[in-house]
């Protein structure tokens, strides 16, 4: 069967899968749950790299990726949005999470990190149930995605004209069947409201996990574990590793 190399994001429209082969783009699909996604992975995925946070607290409640990244991302450093504690991530009632969250780290619960939630305590819950997802799974942010591809953080927020174009660029120059792949799989999430970005975000995780230039790495190099035993960290593709 054959090995894929799975690039997933999650969006309130569900989950977009976009699926390499090592020979390149094979198909894309949408599910319902990150449950459904690896009910159709489980038995071909070689990597599945999510945009979903995997590993929920440290001992200072701030992971270490999300603080390097930080310090990477230039003017995109607002994408980084602060992972809710595994307790508050739980609650279904800002006002709940945000006093869970401020009573374990110090720090207010924003809205945006609220809103990440869902996705966050389901993806948990999923592989703490799931011991074989464990090994495929790894967590990455498309910004740091871009960062690695280009060699520089995007300059234009993701939401805008000029921020698509960009990131086609960046995509287009690390692998050029990027732009056609984009385009096939907007074509296959016809009835669902995927947005625009979302799709080309799913590119950008299915190459990096999919064998090309460079090496797939991680930030930190070596991550520390959550009390699950999750690695806190974000991964991306370059010949060299990004600094800490």
């Amino acid at each position: 069967m054959s090995e894929y190399y799975v690039g997933g994001v999650a969006r309130e429209s569900g989950w977009l899968a976009v699926a390499y082969t090592a020979d390149g783009f094979d198909h894309a699909a949408v599910f319902d749950s990150v449950g459904e996604l690896w009910s159709r992975y489980e038995e071909s995925a070689e990597r599945i790299a999510i945009d979903v946070s995997i590993g929920l607290e440290s001992s200072d409640a701030v992971r270490p990726n999300e603080r390097l990244a930080r310090r990477l991302l230039g003017d995109r450093v607002d994408d980084i949005i602060s992972t809710p504690v595994r307790e508050a991530a739980r609650k279904h009632r800002y006002r709940t999470a945000s006093r869970v969250h401020e009573r374990k780290t110090g720090q207010e619960l924003s809205r945006r990190a609220f809103e990440t939630t869902p996705f966050v305590a389901a993806v948990d819950e999923f592989l703490a149930a799931i011991d074989d997802a464990r090994p495929i799974f790894v967590e990455a942010h498309p910004e740091l995605c871009y960062l690695a591809f280009e060699g520089a953080p995007m300059a234009e927020p993701a939401a805008y004209a000029a921020g698509y174009a960009e990131r086609m660029r960046t995509l287009a120059a690390f692998d050029r069947d990027a732009p056609p792949t984009v385009q096939a799989v907007a074509e296959s999430t016809e009835g669902r409201r995927i947005p625009i970005p979302a799709i080309v975000d799913a590119v950008a995780l299915g190459l990096t996990v999919r064998p090309g230039p460079g090496a797939l790495r991680s930030l930190p190099e070596e991550p520390p574990t959550d009390e699950r035993g999750l690695p806190m960290a974000y991964h991306y593709r370059a010949e060299t590793g990004l600094p800490e």
